[in-house]
């Protein structure tokens, strides 16, 4: 790809990014290009769908968060990694309206451009879990589908009006639930 082709692909990437923060998964694809300073047919060529921009980003987003979890892995306490990933994949979902549905479409459809970054970022927090429960800080009982559930609930409860209280007080109560030693 030509540098500047690249540089227009990057610039739409990260415009289109703060736009779903903004906006969520319906926002426009002409205010993305007006905001990049890109014309809707260059962002056509690089993201011919809504569908196909949005895989873009979000396998970038989800990348992140398994490369996080992997970090934390290595540098954090088993507990603290568990907790950190969590909490900044409910920070995730819940800023981005819209997400979870296409990221639970995701895990189940093989076939789906973002099935294999869902699958790893849940295999990445699926570890942390496994870690915290060797170390007796999480419960046993609970799973890696478990736990992907529990926080993806997170994410459907910051779509809706009004529940960004409720959300911060729930995620304290079910991560109260998940761990052991019941220390937030």
């Amino acid at each position: 790809m030509r540098a500047d082709a690249q540089a227009n692909r990057d610039r739409l990437l990260a415009v289109a990014g703060v736009v779903l923060l903004e906006q969520g998964v319906d926002a426009s694809m002409r205010d993305i290009a007006r905001r990049a300073e890109v014309g809707l047919a260059t962002l056509l060529r690089h993201f011919p769908t809504r569908e196909a921009l949005l895989e873009a980003l979000l396998r970038t987003a989800f990348d992140e968060l398994t490369a996080r979890a992997v970090e934390a892995e290595n540098t954090s306490s088993p507990r603290d990694a568990l907790v950190g990933w969590m909490r900044e994949f409910v920070v995730f979902t819940t800023g981005s309206h819209g997400v979870v549905t296409s990221m639970v479409k995701a895990i189940e459809e093989p076939e789906s451009a973002l099935h294999a970054s869902c699958v790893a970022m849940r295999a990445a927090g699926a570890r942390l879990l496994t870690r915290a429960q060797a170390a007796d800080v999480a419960r046993t009982d609970v799973d890696g589908a478990d736990l992907f559930a529990l926080v993806s609930a997170f994410a459907w409860l910051g779509d809706q009006p009004g529940q960004g209280e409720r959300a911060t007080r729930l995620f304290d109560v079910v991560l109260g639930a998940v761990l052991t030693d019941r220390a937030l």
